[in-house]
């Protein structure tokens, strides 16, 4: 692999000169330049991006951790996300923890080591440790999705408390009361808020929420599934909102494996708005904000902290998203089935 010694030999220049010319800090006039730059060519040499963050303390990538790379939602965040650095001129580092805090942990260590510029955190569930370990981070940062309690950050999310009470007064406008809920995993503040969303309209309308009516599952399709399959066994609703669009999906599995006709025996509606929910048979209704968008918008969000940083900071902003309801074609109006009549409560 060439040197910046052996640019320098090949163009006869120091090889301070080459230096100069790559990371343009001092004029050079433009018969040398093409000299150095000709040379680069020849021999194909990749200056050290290491040696040059170095010198300009900055090295153009920020890294990014979601707590499940395998779910839908956090592959288009993280598109979103790169998009938007691309155009900025930003790499990014993504890592995935895998909802586990210490993996978490492990992964912010080493982006911290490869000196990233900035950082987009979406949580992996509780951890006061992330947050103080946050906290002393010199890296600018941007919370997405998920906010992290006891860390005063840049915070970009939807409105999941609303994005859940819209999804549920649907269900309860189309005629529907006994409703189940799929809820994520219990300690995650999006869980808890769009759970407290899903009691909101229900307390609202005055509507008894049946025993057994909510399960708690992990985010998954599968998760999804095998709650919506407990659901169907027992409860047996006319609706179900999914806490998000992966268990909607398992739960249009669950519905199709026993025969029942969605909406006509029972609607489904998720919520994060993921593109695949698009494609399913029925399309599944859902609320939210493309995740695209949201990563977009972390990503500027980040980028410039990075700029006001350098320039002396600015005040921490919170960007909540009003979400919104798309009606498709999983919920209709509850009009009763003789093949699959709703238990008494």
């Amino acid at each position: 692999m060439a040197t910046i010694k052996d640019v320098a030999a090949v163009a006869g220049v120091s090889f301070t000169t080459v230096s100069h010319v790559v990371n343009n800090s001092r004029p050079v006039s433009a018969d040398v330049r093409a000299k150095v730059e000709r040379a680069i060519r020849d021999l194909n040499y990749v200056p050290s991006a290491v040696a040059r963050s170095l010198k300009a303390r900055a090295t153009a990538t920020v890294g990014l951790l979601v707590p499940n790379g395998t779910n839908p939602y956090f592959a288009e965040l993280a598109r979103g996300v790169e998009d938007a650095c691309a155009r900025k001129g930003y790499c990014v580092f993504f890592c995935n923890s895998d909802d586990d805090p210490v993996k978490q942990r492990n992964y912010l260590r080493v982006l911290q080591e490869k000196r990233i510029d900035g950082l987009i955190v979406a949580s992996a569930g509780d951890d006061a440790v992330l947050a103080a370990t946050l906290a002393d981070a010199r890296e600018p940062l941007v919370v997405i999705d998920r906010n992290i309690e006891g860390l005063d950050a840049d915070l970009v999310q939807i409105d999941h408390e609303r994005g859940a009470w819209l999804a549920t007064r649907h269900l309860l406008e189309l005629g529907h009361s006994r409703i189940g809920c799929i809820t994520g995993p219990v300690a995650t503040a999006v869980s808890a808020m769009r759970m407290h969303g899903f009691l909101r309209a229900m307390s609202e309308r005055g509507v008894e929420i049946a025993p057994g009516a909510i399960v708690e599952s992990d985010f998954s399709g599968s998760g999804g599934y095998r709650a919506a399959a407990q659901l169907f066994d027992t409860v047996r609703p006319t609706a179900i909102f999914a806490g998000n669009d992966m268990m909607g999906i398992g739960a249009l599995r669950a519905a199709a494996e026993r025969g029942l006709r969605v909406p006509g025996d029972c609607s489904i509606i998720g919520f994060d708005d993921i593109e695949l929910g698009n494609f399913t048979w029925p399309a599944l209704s859902t609320v939210g904000q493309p995740a695209r968008a949201l990563g977009e918008m972390a990503a500027l969000t980040l980028i410039e902290r990075i700029a006001n940083a350098r320039a002396g900071g600015v005040t921490v902003r919170r960007r909540v998203m009003p979400p919104t309801l798309f009606a498709r074609e999983s919920t209709g109006p509850w009009v009763g089935s003789e093949d699959f009549a709703p238990l008494a409560a």
